[in-house]
């Protein structure tokens, strides 16, 4: 994460570091994959760690791609970078020839390259066209096309689902309403300014009311929680024996999808007691190493406002 207002150019601080390293351990050596490469911090502090570890790095945003890959330029060969998402691990690891991982870092949700370029439309600091999406060259609507497209009802169920927010149904009566009046919301602005007088806002809240929604939008442009579970378990299968598996989330919904997968993977079945055989898929793959999941120190809290709501949680593979 870099600090607030920055881009690539500000000191960059990611999220979770020196426990990130604790879990992965990366003086063992080895190949590591950086899920969620952004701008690079955590792939360039496994690659100082020694032991001569190789990272290989991928991202869905390109811009992503381009910057890391010039920052990560003088550990030569040791650090190869992919345009692709994070769910797509096996098919890159079988194009770039490899089998066995020391280890995987999923570091979930936006990155900060993608929060503090005013043009992305992720936040609602500075007024921009509501974009929202992580690979600008993909094929995925903006959060203004979803908004100008679904129903009132499918809003209201995004909103409630994504961003937890109970006033959902008021804020997608708003949206359609503007939108049958011939103006469609086009903007990061226009969408704060809707739901602050949806719900009401009082300069004295310490979080914006907006906040839930455009984290509600986010996830359904990006797809990001859709085979979440999935890509856990692929990425347990690609681990060579003592192999780790760190992921970091920053939402209750991505957390909860990756405590239930490495629960599974542990062996605890969610079958009914009753049930005559177990269908849920448990298995005994992984050992977890967080009994809890892991959270920013207060020092870093106050260094970096945005490790607040980040979770850490850790497995290595039997």
């Amino acid at each position: 994460m870099t600090a607030p207002g920055g881009g690539p150019d500000a000191p960059h601080r990611p999220v979770l570091l020196r426990e990130s390293l604790h879990y992965l351990a990366p003086a063992r050596g080895g190949l590591f994959v950086d899920a969620t490469l952004g701008l690079g911090g955590h792939s360039e502090a496994i690659l100082e760690s020694g032991g001569g570890a190789r990272v290989l790095g991928f991202d869905r945003d390109g811009v992503a791609i381009t910057f890391a890959t010039g920052r990560l330029a003088r550990f030569g060969s040791r650090f190869r970078a992919a345009h692709a998402d994070f769910r797509d691990i096996r098919r890159v690891l079988e194009e770039a020839g490899e089998r066995a991982l020391s280890g995987v870092l999923a570091d979930l949700g936006v990155s900060s390259l993608q929060f503090d370029t005013p043009g992305r439309g992720f936040g609602f600091r500075h007024d921009a066209p509501l974009d929202m999406r992580m690979d600008t060259g993909g094929v995925e609507e903006t959060a203004a096309e979803l908004l100008a497209r679904l129903p009132e009802e499918e809003i209201a169920r995004l909103i409630f689902e994504y961003g937890e927010e109970r006033r959902s149904r008021r804020i997608a009566r708003w949206i359609v309403e503007r939108r049958e009046q011939g103006r469609p919301i086009g903007t990061t602005k226009e969408l704060a300014d809707l739901v602050a007088r949806a719900v009401g806002y009082k300069r004295t809240d310490r979080i914006h009311p907006a906040t839930r929604t455009f984290q509600a939008l986010r996830i359904a442009v990006n797809r990001e929680l859709e085979g979440l579970g999935e890509f856990v378990e692929t990425a347990v299968d690609l681990l060579q024996a003592g192999g780790r598996l760190v992921v970091i989330s920053f939402h209750s919904l991505e957390d909860r999808i990756v405590k239930r997968t490495l629960r599974r993977l542990a062996g605890h079945c969610e079958c009914d007691p009753r049930a005559p055989a177990c269908t849920c898929g448990a298995r005994r793959a992984v050992e977890i190493m967080t009994k809890r999941p892991v959270v920013a120190s207060e020092a870093e809290v106050e260094e970096n406002p945005r490790a607040r709501s980040a979770k850490l949680r850790a497995c290595e593979k039997l």
